[in-house]
């Protein structure tokens, strides 16, 4: 059975010398603060996986079942970290305030993503645990959900256990959106098939909610999120800089080249770059910043791609759009 293709477009092109050589082909969709469409481009209305994206949207539903965290653990819960000594003692208390310890996750094993962890990680000889795998937080999140609700927590991956039927029913609830299909995501949680434009209208729903009801789950989420990028992402992160570079931003990259934000007047993109490359996904990323009218001289030195040739610049990353 062929896989039904997505019809993406040329978001990003490269040059190298004068000439083209490469271009990440992608959706896109931009929204202004009234739900304007400043950019859609490609086919953000087709099913995709936003992966990690998903986070924030997954987090909703743990909040409104019953689990209370504290703003760095509910960020952490969004999160795909670095592995950073502040990311694992985070999780551990998301834990410990639950009763459980890290024999509770079920999350696949791995060694730190951040570059600078995972060095440390290397030199040490340390093995790939679920402590250190990006997602714990969410993990941590989620059994402390069950413990909060009194559900079992050795099947919480289960796609049918009740914490997962929360999650899907919340994600579906907000997002707009029926989801099409379930499969696993890397971490072993269920993952849900649903269209790049409805996950963006997910985060929409987050920042207005947050505007109008401090109180609200959401508003926990959002200022979690916007006061604590570095717990997001961590140390030289493109996702945490950029809501550093401007403050109020709650974003979230996914694998395969996925990321969605949101300000708090409810503008916001999304952004799916077929290839799954990061190259693609960060200059898309800070384009449709840019068509929100945010603008960072220094994030663009820090992150846009450069284009190389024996160690100096020989060509150019170029928005399409």
């Amino acid at each position: 059975m062929q896989p039904e293709l997505i019809n993406h477009v040329p978001l990003i092109a490269t040059t190298r010398g004068g000439v083209n050589e490469s271009a990440h082909y992608g959706s896109v969709i931009v929204l202004s603060a009234t739900g304007e469409a400043l950019a859609r481009l490609g086919d953000p209305g087709a099913p995709m996986y936003a992966r990690s994206s998903l986070k924030p949207l997954q987090a909703l539903a743990m909040l409104r079942a019953g689990w209370v965290g504290n703003p760095q653990q509910v960020t952490l819960a969004c999160a795909s970290h670095s592995a950073e000594q502040f990311h694992l003692d985070t999780v551990r208390s998301t834990l410990a305030d639950a009763g459980l310890d890290e024999s509770a996750l079920r999350n696949t094993p791995d060694l730190p993503i951040g570059v600078h962890s995972h060095k440390q990680a290397v030199i040490d000889g340390m093995e790939p645990s679920s402590l250190t795998q990006n997602c714990s937080g969410k993990h941590a999140a989620m059994v402390a959900t069950c413990v909060a609700q009194g559900w079992d927590l050795e099947a919480y991956l289960d796609a049918q256990h009740p914490l997962q039927r929360a999650i899907r029913e919340t994600i579906e609830e907000v997002c707009g959106e029926q989801v099409s299909a379930v499969t696993t995501d890397g971490c072993g949680a269920p993952l849900f098939y649903l269209s790049l434009e409805a996950v963006t209208r997910g985060f929409v729903h987050i920042a207005r909610v947050a505007a109008a009801d401090p109180e609200s789950h959401e508003a926990t989420i959002y200022r979690g999120i916007t006061a604590n990028p570095e717990y997001l992402g961590g140390t030289d992160r493109d996702v945490t800089d950029m809501m550093v570079a401007f403050p109020g931003l709650m974003c979230k990259d996914g694998a395969e080249s996925v990321h969605i934000g949101a300000f708090a007047d409810g503008s916001a993109f999304g952004i799916k770059i077929s290839d799954g490359g990061a190259r693609g996904r960060i200059a898309a990323t800070i384009r449709a910043l840019e068509i929100l009218g945010h603008t960072s001289s220094e994030l663009n030195e820090k992150h846009w791609p450069k284009i190389l040739g024996h160690g100096k610049p020989v060509g150019e990353v170029l928005p399409l759009f």
